[in-house]
């Protein structure tokens, strides 16, 4: 891209001269960073996962260092003046965010691998920081596409090869949903588990003329409870003596 390509003018990988050179380093550890990643993840499939777990430690600190280095070339090209970003939102999100998002979510999976710690623990944000860092710069990029810098050449011509990559990414999810439609055909015989008290169950149950057992439970707990009050049973009051027999009994 354009803005890319004008940035690039102003990183400062090293002094003077061999600039070019350590930018070609940096890249190079990066994707051999990346392939240890992936070598040590797919080990755990297999009986050595120890020494996964070590292929991991090391391209994660690969990918800790080498995005620090990033860091540092892209202040050193604003003579780490850091308001210079309110002008530029893809320097702010590419240049810098990507960097400083994808070295903690490194550190906090180096940590969290080295002590153990489970998936609700700093795993967990390490993960979503590895995720944001890849969309922090899928959003830096859309907005670089919409901004015109300077006049592109040919080489500025790259919507070739997105086309392609797209048409297979498109082709791959194809290809899957074929797989789970010819899977899913297959087990028809099999009772699957569905959700309870979904859209589909209530439109179902509405049509037979009664209401999901799920759904009497939720309206019965949110109906208000009755009240009792005990009111006084009135005791008989003691029957009245007749006249006539007091009469008799004074008598007596």
């Amino acid at each position: 891209m354009v803005k890319l390509a004008s940035a690039r003018d102003f990183r400062t990988y090293g002094p003077g001269l061999a600039k070019n050179r350590f930018e070609y380093i940096n890249a190079g550890l990066y994707l051999i960073a990346t392939i240890l990643l992936l070598s040590g993840i797919t080990a755990q499939l297999s009986s050595e996962a120890r020494s996964g777990l070590v292929l991991i430690f090391v391209a994660f600190g690969f990918i800790f260092l080498l995005n620090l280095h990033d860091l540092l070339a892209h202040l050193a090209g604003i003579d780490f003046q850091l308001h210079l970003m309110t002008f530029d939102l893809q320097l702010a999100f590419v240049e810098f965010a990507v960097p400083v998002v994808q070295m903690l979510g490194a550190l906090l999976f180096f940590v969290g691998e080295e002590k153990g710690y489970g998936h609700f623990e700093p795993a967990k944000h390490a993960l979503n920081m590895l995720v944001a860092g890849p969309v922090l710069w899928v959003i830096g990029s859309i907005h670089n596409s919409c901004q015109i810098y300077e006049k592109a050449d040919g080489h500025g011509s790259t919507w070739i090869w997105l086309g392609i990559f797209g048409s297979l990414m498109l082709l791959i999810g194809g290809l899957t949903n074929l797989i789970k439609v010819f899977k899913m055909q297959q087990m028809n015989g099999i009772r699957l588990e569905k959700l309870r008290g979904g859209a589909h169950e209530r439109l179902v149950s509405s049509r037979e003329g009664h209401v999901p057992l799920i759904i009497e439970r939720q309206s019965l707990s949110h109906e208000p409870q009755e009240t009792k009050v005990t009111l006084p049973i009135p005791t008989p009051a003691p029957a009245s003596t007749p006249y006539k027999d007091v009469l008799i009994g004074s008598a007596k």
